[in-house]
């Protein structure tokens, strides 16, 4: 039997106070959530869009939810009027859209950059070079309800925590790199969000800001909702 409660404590004993934890509920029940939300929790994230509108509407809306799956940019329209933050923002387009809906909603959306750090081709993400050209892009300077807050990216699946340390050392100097380039007098520039149940620990050594775990909090994730 899970106890969520213990677990979210457990944790939040051994990660620093600095460090905010997203409590990734996807494929997770409301029940779920709500013991969690019960001790205080505030922060979730969730990978499907179509996932977090169903449980938005059944949860307290003081919940901060973080976006952190792959966006398809047509349904961003859905997420601008609650969501805190959108980490997975993984081209100039979708950041684009993210603007026009956000400023449709007459919000300003939180987002951060998601690079592609893992030497899986599966994953999603920017290069430092790709990011250089849309921060200097008349588009972006053009973008006002988007609020840049930082990175974000997804080590590689494996045990070899080698590895996985040299792939959040690297995240960890795109955001020195951007930071200095272009952000050196905007304090909201300051999250790195990188490790996972398995890897948060490396993560948070390497200057994680923002870990993202889910069965260290739920248990395994579950095939369907129930």
């Amino acid at each position: 039997m899970i106890d969520i409660a213990l677990n979210i404590s457990v944790l939040k004993q051994r990660i620093p106070l600095s460090v905010r934890i997203v409590a990734v509920s996807k494929t997770k029940p409301v029940s779920d959530i709500l013991i969690a939300y019960n001790t205080g929790h505030r922060i979730f994230g969730e990978n499907r869009v179509q996932e977090l509108l169903s449980k938005n509407d059944k949860l307290p809306s003081d919940i901060e939810w973080h976006l952190i799956g792959h966006l398809q940019s047509n349904k961003v329209r859905f997420l601008v009027p609650f969501i805190n933050m959108i980490e997975s923002v993984d081209s100039a387009r979708l950041l684009s859209v993210i603007d026009h809906e956000a400023e449709k909603a007459g919000r300003i959306i939180n987002c951060l950059l998601q690079f592609h750090i893992a030497k899986e081709e599966t994953k999603f993400g920017f290069n430092l070079k790709e990011v250089y050209q849309l921060l200097d892009s008349p588009d972006f300077k053009r973008m006002n309800h988007v609020n840049l807050c930082g990175v974000m990216g997804m080590a590689t699946f494996t045990d070899n925590m080698e590895q996985v340390r040299e792939e959040f050392k690297f995240l960890r100097g795109c955001h020195s790199a951007l930071k200095e380039k272009y952000f050196r007098e905007e304090n909201q520039f300051r999250e790195i969000s990188m490790g996972m149940s398995g890897d948060y620990s490396v993560a948070v050594e390497e200057g994680s800001t923002i870990v993202r775990i889910g069965s260290l909090i739920f248990g395994e994730r579950l095939t369907k909702l129930t």
